[in-house]
């Protein structure tokens, strides 16, 4: 089971914490990402982190502004997310897969989602 948290209001220029808080023994064997999807549009790829975090790949239109790091102690996954804009309002989706990619269809585990609403 995944969890997300740390979503909410911010103005534009802001920053957001994102939390995605497994529970289960096993997950330091899977992947991470995040997903993104706003209303009327698909469900758009953020970012992926390895199991052992030490490979990531960004979708372009966060590269320089958001940042994912994993906990495998802690179960966690973060997104630090800077310099939001309104184009980034949307539901943040975290989930588990076997391998980094930017492909729903390759991750396994989905959260429900936490609302990120970004004000101009």
């Amino acid at each position: 089971q995944l969890i997300e948290s740390g979503g909410g209001l911010v103005q534009a220029g802001g920053s957001l914490r994102l939390s995605c808080a497994a529970s289960g023994r096993y997950f330091a064997n899977y992947a991470v990402g995040w997903f993104r999807q706003a209303p009327g549009k698909e469900r758009e790829f953020v970012v992926s982190v390895s199991r052992t975090g030490g490979h990531t790949y960004y979708g372009d239109s966060v590269k320089g502004r958001f940042t994912i790091s994993r906990n495998n102690a802690e179960k966690t996954v973060y997104l630090q997310m800077n310099s939001l804009e309104p184009v980034d309002t949307a539901v943040y989706y975290c989930a588990a897969g076997g391998s980094v990619s930017r492909f729903p269809r390759d991750y396994t585990f989905w959260g429900l989602g936490t609302q990120v609403t970004v004000s101009s």
